[in-house]
């Protein structure tokens, strides 16, 4: 990013336009900084070593754009270390307009943990890095912010022990630990925003429980998993366990499962704002009522419904509802060593399944753990395949149409859309 500051003689309406040197095509413009004299703006989506042209406008009251100065700037290359972290692989000349205007979003876990915005030609364009704490989980958000759980290399894979909001200009917008106000334990996989503008975050849950029936003692701890809703400020909303609804017993597993029963590793609003919970060690894709914290039904291994023209799935991660209202997946499929993308048509009253998508990853891009799909527009689908260090663009017949690898592990890939 670059900061430019503005001073002009009154008060007045600005912005600025930029675009690079040698493709013009490629431009943007800042927000409006109105009715003042002082101004700083933030140039985002900046590629490193590039050029860049730029004019400062006045947007006066009829609506006319004025052009007050001009300028130009080469960006500095990326720091060391970095210029290899993202690299592309396989990238196509024809590409989406949706997919060529936005970026990719990964978040790395290692100390030091950095987020990263990636565009079409694999180019770094924005990044922020904190010194002392991994990003274990990294959202974007309706408010175009980054969304994160952090904590230190102490805390496993992508559990935490604060929340950190970003803006694109690097403030903190927000930032909670473990132990103030509502944040009362261990955060995990899964960060994001409600309608009502509330946290909602997956927990470590334990529970203390006599497991002698099961060959246990009488006193066994069970970590579990759970919701928590906070208020703007980390005030506790709503809080649901996985015990409020399953008696651990009732696994005949119970005493090997024990350190982590179930293991939620993804959380989504479904259209009708109830929850949908993915659980990777039981195979199964939970619906929570939002307010009563009612279990509403159970989707795959031993679960509620039955698969009609297709199969069930076994381990998944990032399972959330479509634009289209279907239910879009990663399964990682252990069983037969191969990864998937699969998206079902779920017909809640009948309890029914049927598919209208099942596309078998290549074996390079198999993740026994971790990964997601997200659609981008109604033609592709962003593939993170975490073990293979890969983010892959793919058609719905499964074609490669572009790909990066990252020199860490991605939990997961998400696209964005940049206002231009």
């Amino acid at each position: 990013m670059k900061k430019i500051a503005v001073v002009s003689s009154d008060a007045a309406d600005l912005l600025i336009r930029y675009q690079e040197e040698a493709n013009p095509l490629k431009n943007w413009t800042t927000p409006v900084s109105g009715g003042k004299k002082e101004h700083l703006f933030t140039l985002l989506y900046l590629r490193p070593s590039c050029t860049y042209l730029y004019d400062i406008v006045c947007r006066q009251k009829e609506g006319k754009d004025v052009v007050l100065a001009d300028g130009k700037f080469t960006t500095n290359e990326l720091p060391a270390g970095m210029q290899d972290i993202i690299f592309p692989v396989d990238i196509r000349p024809l590409l989406s307009e949706t997919f060529e205007k936005g970026a990719v979003l990964l978040a790395r876990r290692d100390i030091p943990g950095q987020a990263y915005l990636a565009n079409a030609k694999g180019d770094i364009i924005w990044y922020h890095t904190i010194a002392d704490a991994g990003f274990k989980v990294a959202h974007f958000t309706g408010k175009s912010t980054i969304l994160s759980i952090v904590a230190p290399l102490s805390y496993p894979t992508s559990y935490g022990n604060e929340i950190l909001e970003l803006s694109l200009a690097g403030d903190t917008l927000f930032h909670l630990k473990k132990g103030e106000r509502g944040f009362d334990r261990t955060i995990h996989h899964e960060i994001f925003y409600n309608d009502a503008q509330q946290l909602v975050t997956l927990t470590q849950e334990k529970k203390i429980m006599d497991l002698r029936r099961a060959g246990g003692t009488a006193a066994d701890t069970i970590t579990g998993d759970g919701i928590l809703v906070l208020d703007s400020v980390g005030n506790k909303v709503w809080e649901w366990t996985v015990f409020d609804v399953m008696d651990p017993l009732t696994d005949p597993q119970i005493k090997q499962n024990r350190t982590d029963w179930l293991h939620a590793n993804s959380l989504s609003l479904d259209t009708d704002g109830n929850y949908l919970v993915s659980f990777y060690l039981s195979g199964q894709i939970w619906k929570v009522d939002a307010k009563s914290g009612k279990l509403l039904w159970k989707l795959g291994r031993n679960g509620d419904f039955v698969f009609r023209n297709c199969n069930s799935f076994s381990e998944v991660h990032a399972v959330h509802r479509t634009a289209n209202n279907q239910l879009l997946l990663f399964e990682n499929g252990i069983d037969q060593q191969h990864s998937a993308v699969r998206e079902y048509v779920l017909d809640e009253k009948n309890h029914t399944a049927d598919a209208s998508l099942a596309i078998g990853l290549p074996s390079y891009l198999y993740s026994e753990r971790m990964g997601s799909v997200y659609r981008v527009g109604d033609t592709s689908l962003l593939v993170c395949s975490a073990q293979a260090n890969a983010v892959s663009l793919i058609n719905k017949s499964g074609d490669i149409l572009w790909r990066i690898r990252t020199g860490f592990i991605p939990y997961r890939a998400e696209f964005v859309s940049i206002d231009h």
